[in-house]
């Protein structure tokens, strides 16, 4: 049988033509010689290549958790923790990539430099993509009027677009807000608190107040202002992404993680702060190979360069209200005894 018989060829498939032909280098339009352009366009083609990747799983994974229902022990939950686990993968590659860029020298980069102004990388836009996907808006942005300027308005439109729909981090909270252990006052009925419960709080929470305030060192005592702040005041003072009822239910799995049900839920929200932790890790690392490339100079896209970079590594933490509930954590000795009920819920033990 001839080859072109035999259905689907390798290259058509992957339409190399097309992928090994884009790379179209502005040093040789130029009549001029500089070696690392190439390298340059392929690693940041690759970039947006993964991005695009990052961008078909999270809107999967938005997709499933946007249905009326999701259980958290259902073939659903576990696909979302599974494309999750692919996304950070992804990132740490993205991290990894860094390494290949920086064998290009200084001298090797300002041999094309200047003909890419105004181009920048700032200016990808599946990057920004991803970042409000997973819950990075534009007025949270650093540099936000800066933000707007350095793209096309249909891009800066898309970009819109996408935080128009709710992002991973708003369907969590909604995914954490309808945990039902503190709903289910069935569950609690047996519950003997340790300390007289304070008015107003329930009396798991009351009792891990006063535990926690007794877990803290002198130098320590300001959390507890924190604590009621972030898990008592309720609507009296609103503030952050996640509301009161999920940071109390995140902190709640957190600190019985090691029953069976919650599992999942807590290595699905230490994924989230994995993707925290390898986007802010990529920043580092894109600060650190700016200012050995081009030192103090402005970047091509007109920014500040490696000060820019570092003012948005410090803001663009996405999940930085479930990073700070470790803050409150006590030690596994000192938790409260749940009621059989609520073990038994969390245990999967069938009476």
């Amino acid at each position: 049988m001839h080859l072109s018989e035999q259905g689907i060829y390798y290259g058509d498939y992957l339409q190399l033509d097309k992928i090994l032909n884009a790379q179209d280098l502005e040093s040789e339009k130029a009549g001029k010689t500089a070696h690392d352009e190439m390298l340059f366009i392929v690693t940041h083609q690759a970039y947006e290549l993964w991005f695009k990747q990052v961008i078909y799983e999270i809107d999967s994974i938005l997709c499933l958790f946007e249905q009326p229902v999701i259980h958290d022990n259902s073939p659903d939950f576990y696909t979302i923790f599974h494309r999750l686990s692919r996304v950070k993968t992804i990132l740490q590659l993205l991290v990894k990539q860094i390494d290949i860029m920086e064998t290009m020298t200084p001298l090797d980069f300002l041999d094309f430099r200047n003909l890419l102004r105004p181009a920048s990388g700032f200016q990808s836009v599946q990057f920004k993509v991803v970042e409000a996907a997973l819950g990075l808006k534009q007025p949270d942005r650093h540099g936000e009027l800066y933000y707007i300027s350095q793209l096309r308005p249909e891009h800066a439109a898309a970009i819109q677009k996408i935080e128009e729909r709710r992002s991973l981090l708003e369907l969590t909270n909604e995914w954490l807000e309808r945990m039902p252990f503190f709903k289910d006052a069935g569950l609690w009925e047996r519950y003997a608190p340790a300390f007289p419960v304070q008015e107003g709080l329930h009396p798991f929470w009351s009792d891990y107040f006063q535990l926690y305030g007794l877990s803290l060192l002198d130098n320590e005592r300001g959390n507890l202002t924190r604590f009621e702040r972030f898990f008592i005041n309720d609507e009296e003072t609103p503030f952050g992404k996640l509301s009161f009822e999920a940071r109390r239910n995140a902190l709640f799995i957190m600190l019985y993680r090691d029953f069976p049900l919650f599992h999942l839920h807590y290595q699905y929200l230490s994924l989230l702060l994995d993707m925290d932790e390898m986007m802010s890790t990529w920043r580092f690392r894109h600060i650190n190979m700016v200012n050995r490339i081009i030192g103090l100079r402005t970047g091509t896209g007109g920014s500040t360069g490696k000060d820019y970079l570092k003012a948005a590594l410090d803001r663009h933490y996405i999940f930085n209200e479930i990073a700070a509930l470790t803050t409150f954590l006590i030690e596994r000795r000192s938790l409260p005894v749940l009621p059989a009920e609520l073990q038994q819920r969390l245990g999967f033990v069938v009476k």
